[in-house]
């Protein structure tokens, strides 16, 4: 996982001319990705997570509200005037939660329903929530299509995942178990593709190493970092089991963020998609990074616990 996006991006850098005019591809291939990724969710685990929505609650305003205001913040500090970069530091957060959160919170034994529930709602809002908080943080400075905004999440992101829940829920889950081995592969390599063609269109960007797509790399980075130590430390305050915290943190810190690509590349000017494509670099490293920081830290409570007995 961590190595997928960044090979990608640097293929797509490299390869630009001949990648770049299957464009038009992106989307079908996000729609299939965000499928086979859905065979694995049902509509239980949703309602029973609804019995206690404060973790749902809690996350819903880190991801929409707290760091697309940081994104904005932080934009404005290092990039003012930049409309477009700052637009795409707040499109950025502004995306749904990722997918891969799932992995992450499976690998540390995170609370596996909450996490499904959390990528459940914040798809099915999504169409709604991103459109909205671009327009309330950038709308006057930059122009867009709102609607077709929301029409490429809802065809991208919400019908393909509905419809793996269906027909999970329709085979009392023997459709995961069947197709989701098979599709795996496909989805990784379909991952690649869309990392790649979205790296090749904003290849002139890129190419050209100056100051300030290193600073862009840098704010980037620091930004997902805090995405997720935000997460952890709210998730804390709210004195949340080991269960929840490493659930919050993953979902709170990780974003759908070939969704945010294939957004800014389909509905933006180019510039505005060069922080959501190097987000691209971090995302896996990053959870990565954080899940060994946040296991090491309950193995020490562990620890303390058993030595003041």
């Amino acid at each position: 996982m961590p190595l997928i996006t960044p090979t990608s991006v640097v293929l797509g850098v490299l390869f630009a001319d001949s990648l770049i005019d299957f464009t038009f591809l992106i989307p079908w291939v996000f729609a299939f990705i965000t499928f086979a990724g859905s065979l694995g969710s049902n509509f239980s685990s949703f309602k029973d997570s609804l019995k206690h929505p404060l973790p749902l609650f809690i996350i819903l305003i880190v991801l929409h509200i707290l760091m697309p205001a940081w994104a904005w913040t932080v934009g404005h500090v290092t990039f003012n005037g930049d409309v477009e970069t700052i637009t795409g530091l707040v499109l950025g957060m502004a995306i749904p939660t990722g997918i891969s959160s799932l992995i992450w919170v499976t690998i540390y034994r995170g609370n596996i329903p909450l996490t499904l529930s959390i990528i459940l709602l914040d798809t099915f809002l999504s169409p709604f929530i991103v459109p909205f908080t671009l327009s309330v943080m950038v709308g006057s400075s930059v122009e867009m299509d709102v609607f077709s905004i929301m029409s490429g999440l809802f065809w991208m992101v919400v019908l393909p995942s509905i419809l793996g829940m269906l027909l999970n829920q329709y085979t009392n889950g023997k459709v995961k178990e069947k197709w989701s081995p098979r599709l795996a592969p496909f989805s990784k390599l379909g991952l690649g593709m869309v990392v790649m063609i979205n790296g090749a269109a904003v290849a002139p960007y890129l190419r050209n190493i100056d100051l300030k797509l290193v600073m862009i790399t840098v704010t980037v980075f620091f930004i997902a970092f805090t995405g997720y130590l935000f997460s952890f430390a709210i998730a804390k305050l709210f004195k949340g089991e080991r269960e929840t915290v490493i659930a919050l943190t993953f979902t709170g810190g990780m974003r759908n963020i070939s969704a945010g690509a294939v957004l800014a590349v389909a509905y933006f000017p180019p510039a505005v998609a060069v922080p959501v494509v190097i987000a691209m670099l971090f995302q896996q490293v990053l959870a990565s990074l954080y899940g060994y920081l946040v296991d090491r830290h309950f193995n020490k409570q562990i620890l303390t616990k058993s030595h003041s007995m």
